[in-house]
């Protein structure tokens, strides 16, 4: 069985009932969920060993983050405990044409002011076939972008591959510090995971003829999006996933794979969305399963769009699906039908 290691944050998600906004909320929905936390849980329920590294606090909040987890099957015994808070996000959900919005509240967590000496790679990676991490956690500070790279540093060293989505949040950092950082940390990559804005904002590379406000997108484009990544930085694979917004609630959604000979684009699915809050980590996860798996580049970019897909279904960060039920949709049974 591959095991896989991710780090990062792992945050409360409060959150109104419904499709409630914030200022008529007068309870709050409260649930957990980060980037790579939600890769961890993706690879558990498709039977993958799973591990997920931070740091959080020895109190019975930071208990019940590692026990949402850990019902899943996530291994979490490599958790640094320490420091004083949960980092907190709340999530408006959007509706029609009203967008979500998510307010942060993770200044001073505890990973955000964890340091280097918090964490032992060499025996983290000890039987280790894969490293996942998002460009959303080193941009929590100088000290995890440190982190980061001696985590990078010690997958490369063990022959561990290493995956990232590109993630930019302008809320964290600025395109210039992304920019900074993410150069140093792509050159110990090797399967980098974008979207429609990521590789614009973090490295400046824009796919042509592309208006991802009115949901019009150009493939060719984005054969030059994955092809200029892969020269800068010599990735193995390059994935991008392409999301066509109608509504909130209306997406079409489709993904690229790109091996350096081959660009593969996967079926389009008409998603009505449930939370879409995750989507792209259930992509992530989709993809390094398939990819461990030995699936071609085609079945992999179809396992991963297939997964992602279902997550928009699922009420929460976490997708909780199995390998079966993605199967079935990725070939061709979407009919959302009664199972008996």
């Amino acid at each position: 069985m591959a095991k896989v290691i991710t780090f990062g944050e792992l945050m409360i998600r409060l959150q109104p009932y419904n499709y409630e906004r914030f200022v008529q909320a007068d309870h709050l929905e409260f649930t957990f969920g980060g980037g790579e936390a939600n890769v961890a849980v993706s690879l558990a329920n498709y039977g993958m060993d799973a591990a997920f590294v931070t740091k959080l606090p020895a109190h019975a909040i930071g208990q019940a983050a590692v026990n949402s987890l850990r019902r899943y099957g996530v291994d979490t015994s490599m958790i640094v405990r320490g420091g004083d808070r949960v980092g907190i996000y709340f999530n408006e959900k959007g509706a029609s044409q009203r967008p979500s919005v998510c307010i942060y509240d993770r200044a001073h967590s505890a990973i955000a002011e964890a340091v280097p000496e918090d964490f032992d790679w060499d025996a983290i990676f000890d039987g280790a076939d894969w490293f996942h991490f998002t460009g959303i956690t080193p941009a929590l500070g100088e000290g995890v972008a440190a982190i980061c790279l001696e985590a990078c540093k010690a997958a490369r060293a063990r022959g561990v591959k290493v995956s990232c989505d590109l993630n930019y949040r302008g809320k964290l950092w600025t395109r210039e510090q992304a920019r900074e950082t993410m150069t140093e940390l792509c050159k110990y990559v090797d399967v980098c995971i974008s979207n429609e804005e990521d590789a614009k904002d973090v490295f400046g590379i824009e796919a042509e003829a592309t208006d991802i406000t009115g949901g019009e997108l150009n493939k060719e484009g984005y054969k030059s999006v994955a092809r200029q990544l892969m020269e800068r930085f010599g990735f193995e694979k390059v994935a991008i996933t392409l999301r066509e917004s109608k509504s909130a609630f209306d997406n079409d959604w489709s993904a690229m794979l790109y091996d350096g000979k081959e660009y593969c684009f996967s079926k389009v699915y008409h998603l009505h969305i449930i939370d879409r809050i995750g989507g792209g980590d259930s992509f992530g996860g989709g993809l390094i399963y398939s990819l461990l798996s030995g699936y071609d580049l085609q079945s992999a970019v179809e396992f991963a769009v297939a997964a992602s897909a279902l997550k928009h279904s699922v009420e929460g960060d976490y997708n909780m699906v199995s390998v079966a039920e993605v199967q079935k949709l990725a070939g061709g049974d979407g009919s959302g039908r009664v199972q008996r």
